[in-house]
């Protein structure tokens, strides 16, 4: 039997409600959004390369579980309204002053709607790691019950696998996009059909194009996550062709970056270890990218670096037409002598820089020099040290 499938045979005991709910993750681009948990966890959860959810059972929640989260949610923000003053504004002291107008409500969902409130409120995002999974009747009646509380929300998304888009029906997903849900993120991770199973992610480089289609077919944007350096050494040039390769037949609005990381806990730790995986240096993951850039032909997504565990902040662009200016970057540095190249490392990784143009000031490079000669950072092992420094961020 299907494991997803296996997972949703098991979610037919009823549980009480047990007050507002927030998962553990949501994309960087999210950061603002109002986070409303539709799943708990991640019904694959074996990708050899994610640490995520480890331990923790899949379950979904009951649609009405969920309604009472927003609306929980709806009567915060009509008291957070209430206590702004005319510009929005809203003061700590404001809050503590008045107790009684929010004694009676769940705290948790008072503090999410307090930051969602100092957010804009314009976007929300679905949890957990796979919210499609449930029936396709049940998300609409979430997303409507969403969009008559807060009709004003510009952006509703949600995390999704392509192994689930892919068995969602054209006209369910129509329906998902009528009632709201306006964009959707894939962890596509490969378009290799060797290293999608070198590392478990528990679908295929043509599954990967259907779901992606299929998603552009009912009006959802598509974010497409890559992950460079994920194939290892063995697999470093047949990932970023097949990668491009998958993503010229999508066109995806948005490509985005997350370079691979090897915290200790993951499956793919222990192959590291053992050397059963070669993992790339920085310089041969730039490399990598270098070659999935060359071979991205045809397409207009806008190409994205959201996140400190990527090397440039500044690698993004709309293609066709920022395309050189992305390689230019990776080739900078490529052309940097071994010793530059490690000093920037670092100092990307520890917040100092952001791109390339950062090294520029003398206060930054200095900061991130003395850190290189202060822990006996040196070319020749500094991707060992950016190994221990990455994984603080994952």
């Amino acid at each position: 039997m299907d494991r997803e499938m296996a997972e949703m045979k098991n979610q037919n005991k009823i549980e009480p409600y047990a007050g507002f709910e927030q998962g553990p993750i949501r994309p960087p681009s999210e950061a603002y959004s109002l986070l409303i948990r539709v799943t708990r966890n991640c019904p694959w959860n074996r990708c050899t390369f994610c640490p995520v959810y480890k331990g923790s059972r899949f379950s979904l929640r009951p649609v009405d579980h969920v309604k009472k989260d927003i609306d929980a949610i709806h009567s915060s923000v009509e008291m957070i309204r209430q206590i702004a003053d005319e510009s929005g504004r809203i003061l700590k002291t404001d809050i503590r002053k008045t107790p009684e107008k929010y004694a009676h409500t769940d705290p948790q969902a008072f503090n999410a709607a307090l930051n969602w409130a100092h957010g804009g409120m314009q976007s929300v995002f679905i949890q957990d790691a796979n919210s499609l999974i449930i029936k396709p009747s049940d998300l609409v009646e979430i997303l409507l019950h969403l969009k008559h509380c807060f009709p004003w929300v510009e952006r509703v998304t949600s995390y999704a696998r392509s192994h689930t888009i892919a068995r969602i029906k054209d006209h369910d997903l129509k329906s998902i996009r009528e009632a709201g849900l306006n964009r959707i993120h894939i962890g596509l991770e490969s378009g290799s059909n060797e290293v999608l199973k070198m590392t478990k992610k528990g679908t295929t480089k043509e599954t990967h194009i259907k779901a992606g289609l299929k998603v552009k077919k009912a009006g959802m944007e598509l974010s497409e996550y890559i992950m460079p350096g994920l194939g290892g050494k063995t697999y470093s040039k047949i990932h970023a062709l097949e990668t491009a390769d998958a993503l010229n037949q999508i066109n995806p609005e948005f490509i985005r970056l997350r370079t691979l990381a090897i915290p200790n806990s993951v499956a793919l730790f222990d192959d590291w270890e053992s050397g059963r995986f070669e993992k790339c240096s920085d310089r041969m993951m730039i490399k990598e990218i270098e070659l999935l850039i060359e071979s991205l032909d045809g397409i207009t997504s806008v190409f994205q670096s959201d996140h400190i565990l990527n090397l440039f902040q500044d690698l993004e662009g709309r293609l066709p037409g920022d395309k050189e200016r992305l390689l230019a970057i990776l080739r900078t540095f490529l052309d940097l002598e071994p010793a530059r190249q490690a000093v920037y490392q670092v100092g990307r990784r520890l917040g100092f820089f952001s791109s390339l143009n950062d090294m520029e000031s003398p206060q930054r490079l200095a900061r991130a020099e003395k850190t290189c000669q202060e822990l006996g950072i040196t070319p020749d092992n500094v991707d060992d040290a950016i190994d221990e420094i990455m994984k603080r961020f994952i």
